[in-house]
């Protein structure tokens, strides 16, 4: 079948999309749940410090990459679990190397909140 939804259509059905792939991780995934209150006390609390334009953008966007991690982690997980629930050798990568990455922005986070921090707060 053709799509055949063009222009505005096009993106008003992609919002929309988006919007659903965001309540479904929201409601099946506690792992994004988790991260969505982190970011919920982290944005406002970066935009409070009063930091540079630069250091707020980091601050914010190291947030913003470990939700982004996550929502594709979950799909990966989400494709593997309707693969089958018989254990593959691929599969259990898959899944391990999606968790790997969440890993990493998480740190990434933690390095960049604690070397702004540190420099703000070193600087007193």
């Amino acid at each position: 079948m053709k799509n055949t939804e063009q222009g505005l259509t096009r993106i008003i059905s992609a919002f929309g999309y988006s919007r659903q792939g965001l309540k479904a991780a929201y409601c099946n995934e506690a792992a994004f749940r988790q991260e969505v209150w982190l970011a919920l006390i982290l944005i406002p609390l970066a935009l409070w410090l009063n930091l540079s334009a630069m250091s707020t953008v980091l601050l914010i966007g190291s947030v913003f990459l470990v939700l982004i991690v996550e929502l594709v982690n979950s799909a990966i997980e989400a494709i593997v679990d309707r693969i089958g629930p018989e254990y593959h050798e691929l599969s259990g990568r898959a899944k391990d190397i999606g968790s790997a990455a969440v890993l990493v922005a998480l740190v990434f986070m933690v390095l960049t909140w604690a070397l702004l921090l540190w420099d703000v707060f070193i600087d007193v």
